[in-house]
């Protein structure tokens, strides 16, 4: 997934710069350095270190303390339901806004080259079905809440829409970056791990959709479904996570 021509990233403030052994520069690159780290973008990548991680932490407590759910069989979106169901409606909106907010620094620093555009763009949309997830509640199924019955509605429908979207936009998001950076010696690994990340994301999410369908119909059960698409999501959010701290610490950036 190789590209000839080398894409260059920027950044609207000063990014820390290099300097070569014996280079005079030291104290205006430790300046640069802190102006970043200090400036309104370097705020805004944060909220992509932050972000993935409190999530996932809110996923695996609530999952491990919901009498009847079962991570291994159950999707993330189903701790939405029941009387804690608030807790993970908070998260998923609370994720949304950051991820809206890292976008926005991704935005400030790829300023060129194929991803400039569209990886901002699509971690944007992330965000958006993450916040509409959390508003458009997902319908009871596979015995979760305990007691209930498998039901279908308007916003359980909207709530599959936007994982679809979200699931897809963090996978096209993976490949984008790693087709942007490919050949950079700056993001050395990185267009390797991009891709592979993005191909996890979208084959553990088919996997999901076709274990929940062999559960739902009684040829497999418990299907691991719920494994499958933590799998999926968590491997999508570790990736965001790391590209957030590369770039706060000015890895990568134009010189």
């Amino acid at each position: 997934m190789g590209i000839k021509s080398e894409p260059r990233v920027g950044a609207t403030e000063t990014p820390p710069t290099r300097v070569r052994a014996g280079d005079r520069r030291p104290a205006r690159s430790k300046q640069a350095r802190r102006s970043f780290r200090g400036s309104t973008t370097w705020y805004l990548l944060a909220c992509g270190a932050v972000g993935p991680p409190l999530f996932v932490l809110v996923v695996l407590i609530e999952g491990a303390t919901r009498p009847g759910y079962s991570p291994w069989r159950h999707a993330i979106s189903q701790l939405s339901l029941g009387a804690q169901g608030w807790v993970n409606i908070t998260a998923l909106i609370a994720f949304g806004l950051l991820a809206l907010g890292f976008a926005r620094g991704l935005g400030r620093v790829f300023r060129t080259g194929p991803g400039s555009r569209w990886l901002p763009r699509l971690i944007a949309v992330f965000g958006l079905s993450l916040i509409l997830a959390g508003i458009a509640v997902t319908d009871p199924g596979l015995g979760y809440p305990p007691g209930s019955e498998p039901s279908y509605s308007l916003h359980g429908l909207v709530h599959s829409v936007a994982g679809l979207v979200l699931f897809g936009s963090l996978s096209a998001a993976c490949l984008v970056l790693g087709r942007s950076v490919a050949g950079d010696p700056r993001w050395a690994g990185w267009a390797r791990y991009s891709v592979v990340t993005g191909i996890v994301v979208a084959v553990f999410f088919i996997a999901t959709g076709v274990t929940t369908a062999l559960d739902q119909n009684g040829i497999l059960s418990p299907a691991p479904s719920g494994l499958l698409q933590r799998v999926s999501l968590f491997s999508g959010l570790a990736w965001m996570m790391l590209l957030a701290v590369r770039l706060m610490r000015g890895k990568g950036l134009a010189q």
